[in-house]
């Protein structure tokens, strides 16, 4: 997900990814998750490496994770960049039936409305192997996996905490994201007091889809 940062982020900054709980090479607990378990999965990470203080980037989900660790890790943080999330993403009636169609059908069948919700018919039509790349590495994922991070997602809501996020935030939203919309990135500004909103013209996957301008701003970001 993050190829495309790690050449001019690398060029800067030491760089560290992993793969969220039930996803690509991590395990895949049994049961439903959590945003608290995927940030102390973080935490974890990072105290095993000896890491004792980062600047986090997360997108979408990952962007949930990061507010969760900004609200109750602060100490482990240097900066935030939170891309394409909202303190809450959609509704529990929508994510259950989501769940319930994955579980179904595989993911397999919800990879169209996928393309939909992650680029815009402008980028796909434009690098159509890289989408397919992609959706192709989304199909990989583990069904247990994917349906206990939709769950995680689904109980998300960050509305009455996120104010107590106070280390310098990067909010990155997309224009024509209408998933987390920029409404949504306005109202993350309003409340996290040290705080800037940039937005790209792009759908839920803007490091993919601005990949040079997305790079750019978050090492402006980090560096100053």
């Amino acid at each position: 997900m993050w190829d495309k940062q790690v050449e001019s982020l690398g060029a800067e900054f030491n760089i560290l990814r992993y793969d969220t709980r039930g996803h690509g090479k991590s395990e895949v607990p049994e049961g439903e998750y959590s945003i608290e378990m995927l940030g102390n999965d973080v935490v974890e990470l990072l105290d095993f490496l000896k890491i004792e203080k980062v600047n986090f980037c997360g997108l979408s989900i990952g962007g949930l994770t990061g507010q969760w660790l900004g609200i109750h890790e602060p100490e482990r943080l240097n900066k935030l960049i939170l891309c394409n999330t909202a303190v809450k993403i959609g509704n529990k009636e929508g994510w259950n039936t989501r769940i319930e169609a994955v579980q179904k059908n595989s993911l397999v069948r919800i990879v169209s409305a996928t393309q939909e919700r992650w680029f815009t018919p402008e980028f796909v039509s434009k690098n159509k192997a890289e989408v397919d790349a992609v959706l192709a590495k989304f199909v990989q994922t583990p069904l247990a996996g994917y349906s206990s991070c939709c769950a995680a997602v689904r109980d998300a809501d960050f509305t009455n905490e996120v104010s107590e996020i106070s280390v310098p935030t990067l909010i990155i939203s997309g224009t024509e994201d209408l998933v987390t919309t920029v409404k949504d990135g306005d109202f993350l500004m309003e409340k996290i007091p040290n705080s800037i909103l940039a937005a790209f013209k792009t759908a839920h996957i803007s490091n993919i889809e601005k990949a040079e301008d997305f790079t750019k701003l978050l090492i402006e970001f980090i560096k100053n």
